[in-house]
């Protein structure tokens, strides 16, 4: 397998937490809102209805438990990227809690920007919870992941694997928007 495939893939791997994280709370949350209906100054929503406490807490829990099943498999393989379990599990909670912690910080941007729930933004719906999960799992990341080819690939397949999940989840009717 050439270099930069293996390099993508690993990528891939490393990252996995975080998408698992992102999509979880479509099928595992619902419930309180996180917010209790507390309003910003601007006496709009926090973050709105759509973000809930156990949608929060089963994306990072499952984000979690991506990276300890990969701290299990990964080591020692080729496309290991740490020596220890413990690493891939530290990494899996940063990476999720990130994830969930910018996916509360585009709903608060779509509420100050007065944008109903549902409503398309391109880089607040697909991409923010990305930026978050590389900047809380930084000091874990290995140095590849921030090349600038392979965050162009990250984003590049994020935003297309994004954009296709909630299609799919849509059609499933797990989801009332396709975005």
């Amino acid at each position: 397998m050439p270099d930069y495939i293996a390099i993508f893939f690993t990528i891939l791997l490393y990252i996995l937490p975080a998408y698992f994280a992102n999509a979880a709370p479509v099928v595992l949350g619902s419930g309180s809102p996180i917010d209790s209906k507390l309003k910003f100054i601007d006496k709009k929503r926090l973050f709105g209805d759509g973000k809930t406490v156990r949608g929060f807490v089963s994306g990072v829990a499952t984000g979690t438990l991506v990276g300890a099943i990969l701290g299990i498999i990964l080591p020692g393989t080729q496309f290991g990227i740490y020596p220890a379990p413990y690493l891939y599990f530290a990494c899996g909670f940063l990476l999720s809690f990130g994830t969930m912690f910018g996916d509360l910080a585009g709903s608060f941007f779509k509420r100050r920007l007065g944008m109903k729930r549902g409503h398309p933004s391109f880089l607040l719906d697909q991409l923010f919870f990305l930026v978050f999960a590389l900047a809380f799992g930084f000091f874990l990341s290995p140095p590849f992941v921030f090349k600038p080819v392979n965050l162009v690939f990250l984003f590049a397949f994020t935003y297309v694997v994004h954009v296709a999940s909630n299609y799919v989840a849509n059609r499933l009717g797990l989801k009332k928007v396709p975005w």
